[in-house]
């Protein structure tokens, strides 16, 4: 007989709802959970390895991290490594190779030095490279390059991860942990939810579902959700979509990111072998807003309208980020990197930061790779707020939205949203274990884990 009541209810099977199903099944007393999902399979959208970067971000390369947001993102990233490891998936799910950030001008030479010799207590395993060091590790990035390089980094770290795999490996687990009910309902999308007394009723195609607890993994939907129920209406959504370019897997053996511009509110072009797809390596992603919840489905348009409420201070965000030269010529230069025609060639100039020696007809656009990432806009402090977000009710029902480095964040956001319901339901929560598990001794002993986004009470 199918059970329509649960405890909790997560809606969305991406990497952020199937990691916190996995918590509360293996470590809570929760007699009944359960995760819906729209689609019939999990990990379809931003999930899908072929949507995002495939990168576990640890702060360690990613320059426009400070110390602070590094320092918790990397203790998010050992818990996500640790699972994988402990559970057997090294090398299948989670991979190793060279990983680094480069510098190729004077400036970003200097900058480089400077971010190591402050970096290297928080990651012990980073190196610094030279010109001569890099000729030996990675010879594309110093054939036919002038100018001086360098680069910080590591050779032998987990550094890249399918976060589709690891999604469908959290269901699973879940269900052999779980000691109650554990249900996962596919082809199930919730349209509409509904506060009743002290329970929420949820509307689907099967019918009816209650739960004392929901939360909302639902991506760029979770912030239209939340608006439909009259909360975090100070916020908007501004979806930016991102593609990427495909060269022979010979181009590059590693990682390789670049110096971010700390004008520019998204991350600069990498490149990097692709771990699902045989032969390729990606350079990417480009950076884009789309008018649109979903990059793959023409039918969100109006629902991108919805979340994004535009208003005046919208509109004073919009014009003060186009009222940037650096950030006009971007938005602009981003634009025509999806242009066919000219696209290649354009790209191209901004590929070859990287490997100065690659070709136009070495680069292929990917069609149908790359994912949205969900944005925020604080309406009220008029800015776009970069890394998660949270919608806490304070009412039993949390709205959650994750960009990147949400992927590699996932254990460490599930757990603030494990902390939140163990405290409304009074159930228990095996943390010791949990920490146990997946972190290591001296993170386990630390201080409790903060998200390194923000987090909102409902207004």
């Amino acid at each position: 007989m199918q059970q329509h009541y649960y405890n909790v209810i997560i809606i969305g099977g991406g990497i952020s709802g199937t990691a916190l199903l996995y918590e509360l099944a293996g470590y809570t007393d929760l007699d009944s959970i359960a995760l819906f999902e729209k689609y019939p399979a999990l990990a379809q959208i931003n999930t899908n390895g072929r949507n995002n970067s495939q990168t576990l971000h640890c702060g360690d390369i990613e320059t426009n991290y400070t110390f602070e947001k590094a320092k918790k993102v990397k203790r998010t990233a050992q818990m996500l490594s640790n699972y994988a490891i402990r559970h057997g998936y090294g090398g299948k799910h989670i991979h190793k190779f060279p990983k680094m950030v480069i510098g190729v001008s004077e400036e970003e030479t200097a900058f480089i030095k400077a971010r190591y010799e402050r970096f290297k207590n928080l990651y012990p395993y980073l190196e610094l490279f030279t010109k001569e060091d890099l000729a030996g590790i990675e010879p594309k990035l110093t054939e036919g390059r002038k100018e001086d390089i360098v680069a910080m980094g590591a050779l032998d770290e987990y550094c890249a991860v399918d976060f589709g795999a690891i999604a469908e490996t959290f269901v699973q687990n879940a269900k052999t942990m779980a000691k109650g009910v554990c249900d996962v309902h596919l082809d199930a999308e919730v349209y509409q939810i509904d506060k009743l007394g002290d329970k929420f009723q949820l509307l689907t195609p099967k019918g009816k579902y209650f739960a004392d607890y929901v939360v909302v993994d639902a991506g760029a939907h979770s912030l239209l959700q939340a608006h439909k129920m009259g909360y975090g209406k100070e916020y908007a959504c501004l979806p930016i979509g991102g593609s990427f370019y495909y060269a022979p897997a010979s181009i590059l053996n590693s990682k390789v990111y670049t110096v971010q511009n700390d004008k520019l509110p998204f991350a600069a072009i990498h490149g990097d072998p692709d771990i699902l797809v045989d032969g390729k390596c990606r350079f990417g992603p480009t950076a884009l807003a789309l008018p649109k919840l979903e990059r793959y489905r023409e039918n969100t348009y109006m629902e991108f309208f919805e979340s994004l409420r535009p208003d005046k201070s919208v509109m004073k965000v919009f014009y003060d980020l186009l009222a940037d030269e650096d950030i006009r010529e971007y938005v602009f230069k981003n634009m025509m990197y999806e242009v066919p025609g000219i696209r290649k060639g354009l790209f191209l100039k901004e590929a070859k930061k990287i490997v100065p020696t690659l070709s136009e007809k070495e680069i292929e656009f990917a069609e149908h790779v790359g994912g949205l990432r969900p944005q925020i806009i604080d309406k009220k402090e008029k800015r776009l707020l970069l890394g998660e977000a949270k919608i806490d009710t304070k009412e039993g029902i949390v709205f959650n939205m994750t960009p990147s480095p949400g992927a590699t964040s996932c254990l460490g956001n599930a757990l603030k949203d494990v902390e939140l319901i163990a405290a409304y339901l009074g159930c228990e929560f095996d943390e010791k274990r949990f920490k146990s598990d997946h972190m290591d001794e001296e993170e386990a002993m630390s201080q409790p884990y903060v998200m390194p986004g923000f987090a909102a009470s409902a207004s």
